[in-house]
């Protein structure tokens, strides 16, 4: 059995997760409440959240975080925060050929627009406070030049410059800015949709490692960069990768 470690300075710590009700964002969910934080989270199914919540005890809103008005007033109404999680996203697949201007916004909005408002929301209390930690999830698929995605690909690659300017203006507050680097994660909605065994034992042979990625492991790195003990991190990336090439 996997032994994980314990971080004290996150007991009682405040902690908001975009995307908190299902996958890769229940997981960090799940694994703050462990640590003793004061979780809260954001997304729009209520089912899902209502689970979650009564599971783990974390507090949550439903909102459409393309909705930035209703983002930033539910954020207002939970907060404030000592950590900030932008894990929200959506890898819908979409051929190239058939995208449109209102569907490449779209896009935007869901995969990236909402991190900065979300960031914007919550600084001023982190600010005041004279410490805070801000992790923002990526994609290693860019990196590796994976296709069939193109919008969801470039907003994902954008999530990079985004926490780097950020850690700047935000880090003599001592606000740290980092992004996580998940590869293909094994969630539910992964397994259901695109994880064929083809597909699967080809994802293998480009890792490093033999194993397949489960959500576990992105929640315990985004448990340490929110810690104290992550307190000299910033503008950088931590892959969580398993080594893909």
């Amino acid at each position: 059995m996997t032994k994980f470690a314990s971080y004290p300075s996150l007991k009682d710590a405040r902690v908001l997760v975009t995307g908190g009700a299902s996958g890769i964002g229940a997981d960090m969910v799940r694994a703050f409440a462990e640590q003793g934080a004061k979780i809260a989270f954001l997304d729009k199914d209520a089912d899902a959240s209502q689970a979650i919540a009564q599971e783990t005890g974390a507090q949550f809103a439903i909102c459409d975080l393309r909705d930035i008005t209703a983002t930033q007033a539910a954020i207002a109404d939970l907060g404030p925060f000592d950590v900030l999680v932008n894990n929200a996203a959506r890898d819908d697949r979409h051929n190239w050929q058939d995208v449109t201007p209102e569907y490449w916004d779209e896009r935007l909005q869901t995969n990236l627009k909402h991190m900065f408002f979300t960031m914007q929301a919550v600084a001023p209390a982190m600010i005041k406070a004279g410490s805070g930690s801000i992790i923002n999830m990526g994609s290693n698929s860019w990196w590796e030049a994976v296709g069939g995605f193109p919008a969801y690909a470039t907003a994902k690659a954008a999530v990079h410059g985004l926490t780097r300017t950020m850690a700047r203006d935000l880090g003599q507050h001592r606000i740290r800015v980092n992004t996580v680097v998940p590869g293909w994660i094994m969630t539910e909605r992964q397994k259901e949709l695109w994880a064929t065994p083809e597909a699967l034992e080809a994802h293998r042979q480009n890792q490093c490692l033999p194993d397949l990625i489960d959500p576990v492991y992105v929640a315990r790195i985004v448990l340490f960069l929110a810690s104290d003990d992550a307190a000299m991190c910033t503008a950088s990336n931590f892959m969580v990768e398993a080594g893909s090439v």
